[in-house]
């Protein structure tokens, strides 16, 4: 895909405040713009208002702020971010979000989104049930669904340029996954002229994006000032690693990513398989546990040996074989991913790597057990993961998790339910959103019984 541009200038649109972007999209951009390349800035814009002070803070300092890097041994990086060149006002309508995205330099519409944010089922198909789409059904600017909806609505009226839409999250296929939402989204809109519009104006490459990016805490602030003695009022902090891999299909030009470390490819398929099954389940399932154990960050469960062992298991016995042949190095990968989750210089919470697990389990967990037993395998160590699940939401059940759990799908009295049932574990083992065609073996459910008894028994150790 060529990188060339009718204008001098061009936009790359963010939708998504949060900490991620500012340290995987917005550090790329900024490298290349500080290799001279300035053909490309970043307009930075959020659906919801929660993310209000951060924008008048960034639009206060012209977008900048510094970014700290830290390696597991200990050594700091700082660097000012300078390719948020425009940053958007949030209000209720989103007029300026729309009017942003209707421009003609506006090229790139990116945006990351949670797992649930995509309010998709186990089939992949748009949850219309839920408020949020049920909501923006009606006109509304909830969901990524009604603001891009309305977006390229208005995009088409004033002047119809295509454009690309960039996913920047966890999602298995998101690009794909998106655009069928978005369709399905506006088949129950009714909103043909804009269906077709789409389908030869837009592209939805899919991508893999990765940079371990912790909620920033207040020490943050402090360390950027005795480094650069700059009162940064929106640091981010990361890990050192980084890594970015999309689809080069880009339908209005793109940036040169390739000069600053971006991999351009046919299909991410292989290194988002490998991404998904061994960084973020594994992820979940340090989090999960260590939680349970009374622990609060990621890098002392990582080091708790039990812990440890159970993600070494689930990648070693169960993902490796899934994904073999791979041109990656998984074992090499599994390695680097548990030594990543180890940094202790990161101080990565346990609660927020907990979050959305009713997204997770059948994101990135239950394809590995699938094919665990399509292959004659019994999947004992993956099986350890949705295990260690469910005895974690029997403590959010009981009111006796030490934080509030985060899940964007959470349908709470339906959890609640089946606590209170007679067998809470034949309930969940027999839920189909969560395990797909595994919701009816009764192999599975026996080997999910089994494993909730090994972790109520590690816990009692």
């Amino acid at each position: 895909m060529s990188t060339s541009l009718n204008a001098s200038r061009a936009v790359w649109l963010h939708i998504g405040a949060g900490s991620f972007h500012r340290a995987h999209q917005a550090w790329y951009l900024h490298r290349l713009i500080a290799k001279g390349d300035t053909r490309w800035s970043v307009a930075l814009a959020n659906i919801r208002d929660d993310a209000t002070p951060l924008l008048d803070a960034l639009a206060e300092q012209n977008g900048q702020y510094v970014l700290e890097t830290v390696t597991p041994q200990g050594e700091r990086q700082y660097e000012t971010i300078t390719s948020i060149r425009k940053v958007i006002p949030w209000d209720n309508e989103l007029a300026a979000l729309m009017a942003e995205g209707a421009r003609p330099e506006t090229r790139v519409i990116s945006f990351t989104v949670t797992e649930g944010g995509y309010y998709l089922d186990n089939q992949f198909n748009l949850d219309q049930g839920n408020g949020d789409i049920q909501a923006d059904l009606l006109g509304g600017c909830r969901t990524i669904y009604g603001t891009i909806a309305q977006l390229l609505e208005y995009r088409k009226q004033l002047n119809g340029d295509p454009v690309t839409l960039l996913n920047c999250d966890n999602l298995r296929h998101n690009g794909e996954r998106f655009r069928h939402g978005l369709m399905q989204f506006l088949q129950l809109r009714q909103e043909k002229a804009l269906i077709g519009w789409i389908e030869s104006h837009t592209r939805c490459p899919n991508t893999m994006v990765d940079r371990i990016t912790p909620r920033p805490s207040p020490d943050v602030a402090q360390r950027v000032a005795q480094a650069t003695g700059f009162q940064d009022r929106a640091p981010v902090m990361g890990e050192a690693f980084i890594q970015w891999v999309i689809e080069d299909d880009f339908i209005a030009g793109r940036p040169a990513l390739e000069e600053v470390g971006v991999e351009l490819v046919e299909s991410v398929l292989q290194y988002e398989e490998a991404k998904i099954r061994i960084l973020n389940a594994s992820h979940s399932c340090i989090a999960w546990a260590g939680t349970l154990i009374g622990q609060s960050f990621i890098h002392e469960s990582t080091g708790t040996p039990a812990i440890c062992q159970l993600a070494y298991d689930y990648v070693t016995q169960d993902v490796i074989p899934s994904l073999t042949p791979s041109p990656l190095d998984l074992v090499a990968y599994r390695d680097v991913v548990l030594e990543r989750f180890s940094n202790p210089h990161i101080r990565d919470t346990n609660q927020r790597v907990a979050a959305d697990g009713f997204s997770k389990i059948p994101g990135f967990i239950t394809p590995t057990l699938q094919e665990c037993y399509q292959r004659g395998q019994v999947p004992a160590a993956t099986a350890m993961l949705p295990a260690l699940f469910f005895v974690f939401m029997q403590r959010w059940h009981q009111h006796n998790l030490p934080y509030d759990y985060q899940d964007g799908i959470l349908d709470a009295a339906a959890v609640h339910q089946m606590f209170n049932s007679a067998d809470p574990v034949a309930v969940f083992a027999a839920d189909e959103k969560l395990f797909s065609t595994l919701a009816h073996s009764a192999p599975f459910a026996q080997l999910l019984r089994q494993s909730i008894d090994k972790v109520n028994h590690w816990l009692t150790q």
